[in-house]
């Protein structure tokens, strides 16, 4: 029987990554801890004043293509994303100057500071009304104008589903995977609140970053693994180490 992963990301990122789970033999169960909401009355500055766009999440390229409309409209921008998933986002969606930085908000800014001049205009970063790490200072000590407009919110589940809290129950569920802090800590709260929590000695958490293992850490879990990079394709590495151990034990 192919092992289980339970998918804690918004359902779209999560259908992707199904797939690619899939690929190596693993099946999923998609139980989005948080939902992506378009902020009501969102709008942009105007792009033609902006040397670039800087995005920490495909969360934010797709609602930010969405506040554009279709393309060409605003693709030709020079797009700093995060990591390759957000830049492959920005791909999908008709951008044509996308630039992957190494996965976390140091990483992004430490390639905007190699890519980008201070003098050649200011930077839009576009965000969720709540943000990890502070892009917009540790980009201002280098001289540059970062302007952060906030056009969506993710909003965190009450309750895990029927499906999600029997497969747990049940002990079905191998692994969970975390991709941030916000997530893995909604989750955290939503297996105490369905008494599922004790479960999850049994179940192997892996995450994305030192960060999201400490929020993930809250419960105890069977064991914790770590992305070396704060990248899915070395998260799936390690979901790939984790079949490992459960089909040779080692």
């Amino acid at each position: 029987m192919s092992p289980l992963a339970l998918l804690t990301r918004p359902r779209l990122d999560s259908e992707n990554l199904a797939l690619l789970l899939r690929a190596r033999g693993v099946a999923s169960l998609i139980e989005p801890v948080i939902e992506i909401v378009p902020l009501a009355g969102a709008r942009l500055p105007g792009l033609d004043r902006m040397q670039a766009l800087l995005l920490t999440s495909a969360n934010g390229v797709r609602a930010l293509a969405g506040l554009l409309g279709p393309p060409p409209a605003g693709r030709h921008m020079a797009l700093l994303a995060v990591g390759a998933a957000s830049a492959e986002a920005a791909r999908r969606e008709g951008f044509e100057n996308v630039q992957s930085a190494g996965g976390d908000v140091a990483a992004l800014a430490a390639l905007a500071r190699a890519r980008l001049d201070p003098k050649q205009g200011p930077l839009l970063h576009v965000a969720a009304s709540t943000v990890a790490g502070d892009l917009a200072a540790a980009l201002e000590r280098d001289g540059f104008d970062v302007r952060r407009e906030c056009i969506y919110q993710a909003l965190p589940s009450t309750a895990l589903s029927p499906a999600a809290g029997a497969a747990l129950a049940a002990g079905k569920i191998d692994m969970v995977l975390f991709f941030s802090p916000r997530s893995a800590r909604a989750f955290v709260k939503l297996a105490r609140a369905a008494a599922v929590d004790s479960v999850l000695a049994q179940v192997t958490a892996i995450c994305l970053s030192a960060q999201v293992a400490q929020q993930a850490g809250e419960v105890t879990w069977r064991r914790i693994r770590t992305a070396p990079e704060p990248e899915q394709a070395a998260l799936l590495d390690e979901v790939a180490r984790e079949v490992d151990v459960a089909e040779h034990g080692r």
